[in-house]
């Protein structure tokens, strides 16, 4: 959260950022660790808070502007190389987080902000958005994870597109791309100025994004966890493996009572 640097990722931005993550994995791994406990009550006191995650601008004019080209400038060829490994670490921590992450756009994500977006499992893009990889206009290739987390998104060709050109595309066509997985479309109002509308678009996507998050919880925390490794590995053993694991949990012998009762689950990740 830097508005004044349009969340520009400096070195402080970065550290807050991986302190944040980091807190995160702690928390389901400690959780991990407990599931033998016997004790009920302990058992539920342990269970993690964080369901999802949602990253979003306090911005109306930008998402994230990519790393800071201000400090950078200033940087050794030592400092770049820590920091580039650094972000690339971050960034890979972030999409291996064990619960559902959701990157909510309204505004500009260039560069390095396109590719912290593509480290989450979900986007959520207002019609006014503009997202793209203009690297290869300034001399270089994206560095963050790019060039191998967009193909595997949108497939080669599409991805081979933007990033070769550097162009930049409306969140209308991002989702028709497939970047964008929920489009909240925002059309400009009688007498409305353009920073009420970007306020106003950055207010809609986030709502957007908490909704999803909600809808997402619905589900039992163990089944959204093992549904995500599963998905993640592209692999069938692994959704076996998922499977065996949820179909003999406490959540999923609640599920099936709840039906036969007529009422909602009352699911307790185990």
């Amino acid at each position: 959260n830097r508005p004044t640097k349009r969340n520009a990722i400096s070195r402080q931005l970065l550290k807050e950022l991986r302190e944040a993550i980091d807190q995160i994995h702690i928390e389901y791994s400690e959780y991990e660790k407990n599931q033998k406990i016997t004790s009920r009550k302990k058992y539920l006191q342990s269970q993690p808070t964080t369901r999802v995650v949602i990253l979003n601008s306090s911005i109306e004019s930008c998402f994230c502007a990519g790393a800071d080209l201000t400090e950078r400038e200033s940087f050794t060829a030592k400092e770049t190389a820590c920091f580039l490994a650094d972000l690339r670490s971050t960034f890979s921590s972030l999409s291996d987080l064990p619960i559902p992450s959701i990157s909510a756009i309204s505004s500009v994500a260039l560069g390095g902000g396109l590719e912290l977006a593509l480290c989450t499992n979900l986007r959520v893009l207002s019609s006014t958005a503009i997202v793209g990889l203009p690297e290869t206009r300034l001399g270089i290739i994206p560095g963050a994870g790019g060039t191998y987390r967009l193909p595997a998104l949108i497939g080669q060709s599409r991805a081979r597109d933007l990033i070769l050109t550097g162009r930049r595309i409306s969140g209308r066509e991002a989702h028709f791309l497939g970047l964008a997985d929920r489009l909240v479309e925002i059309l400009p109002k009688e007498n409305e100025s353009n920073i009420q509308l970007r306020t106003r678009a950055l207010q809609e996507v986030q709502e957007a994004a908490i909704n999803l998050a909600f809808e997402i919880c619905e589900g039992g925390p163990l089944a959204i966890s093992c549904a995500l490794k599963a998905v993640n590995s592209v692999d069938e053993e692994i959704e076996n493996q998922m499977y065996e694991k949820v179909v003999v949990s406490d959540d999923r012998n609640e599920a099936l009572l709840a039906f036969k009762e007529k009422r909602k689950p009352n699911f307790t990740g185990r």
